[in-house]
């Protein structure tokens, strides 16, 4: 069976101080409330990655970085490498989000490259596919994702591919307060799982965990996550309140 998880992708929010207590609030609020067999990851800026792994040593919460470079080690100013991530504990990281993609100009090429890197080091990787709103009005997300999914993750073979969780997230969906309907997201998750299945087998896609991510709250997570192909969510802003984020988790079933 594969595996339920709820991630919180915090983006750039959180100093160091409110990082902490943030979770330090949603680590007891999972601690009490939640019974679920799901994953719960969050992914806190670079700055609070440490403090982060320390700070969810010991419970059923694991830590993502939000990006990774693809080299062990250069000149690369400025950027983190997937064994700098692994010396301090964390085991996923989050490549290809829609903004890595528009504002950093990452494409397909090298979000494979990141992709093979993460997954070499032994984290688990979190990949992102998804159109923009004039890609979803001309007809054109089938293409986009499978685009998307073969140029960004094709490259692996069998073993490694057992290593990546693949999040959905519809570019006009995040950080709009638009939702793609149960409906639009299942489609989209389905055609995924048909192209896993195709590049590797129907066993490896109905193994193969895929979220949804695109302004998933506390009211829509329960209609979202009945949906047979979707495993849990890639949450934004809802992940920055505890209350919210727990909400979201205990929608996993």
């Amino acid at each position: 069976m594969r595996q339920k998880i709820v991630a919180g992708n915090w983006k750039m929010h959180k100093t160091l101080e409110e990082s902490q207590a943030l979770i330090t609030e949603i680590r007891g609020l999972v601690r009490d409330e939640y019974r679920g067999q799901g994953k719960v990851v969050i992914a806190p800026t670079f700055l609070s990655l440490p403090s982060a792994v320390r700070l969810v040593e010991g419970t059923e919460i694991s830590i993502s970085a939000q990006n990774a470079h693809y080299e062990d080690h250069g000149a690369f100013t400025g950027e983190i490498s997937v064994p700098m991530l692994k010396s301090i504990g964390v085991q996923y990281a989050i490549i290809g989000h829609s903004e890595r993609r528009q504002y950093f100009g990452e494409t397909n090429t090298v979000l494979a490259a990141k992709a093979k890197s993460v997954i070499r080091h032994g984290l688990t990787v979190m990949f992102c596919v998804g159109e923009t709103l004039e890609q979803r009005e001309s007809k054109q997300y089938f293409r986009v994702i499978e685009e998307q999914v073969s140029q960004g993750l094709f490259g692996l073979d069998r073993k490694e591919f057992s290593h990546v969780v693949i999040a959905y997230e519809p570019v006009w969906a995040i950080g709009t307060g638009l939702t793609a309907s149960p409906e639009q997201a299942q489609e989209i998750h389905a055609y995924i799982r048909k192209l896993v299945a195709a590049q590797y087998t129907a066993e490896i896609a109905d193994q193969t965990s895929i979220l949804y991510g695109g302004s998933v709250k506390p009211e829509n997570a329960t209609s979202i996550f009945m949906q047979p192909d979707i495993d849990g969510g890639l949450i934004g802003g809802a992940a920055l309140k505890a209350r919210d984020f727990i909400d979201i988790v205990k929608a996993m079933r």
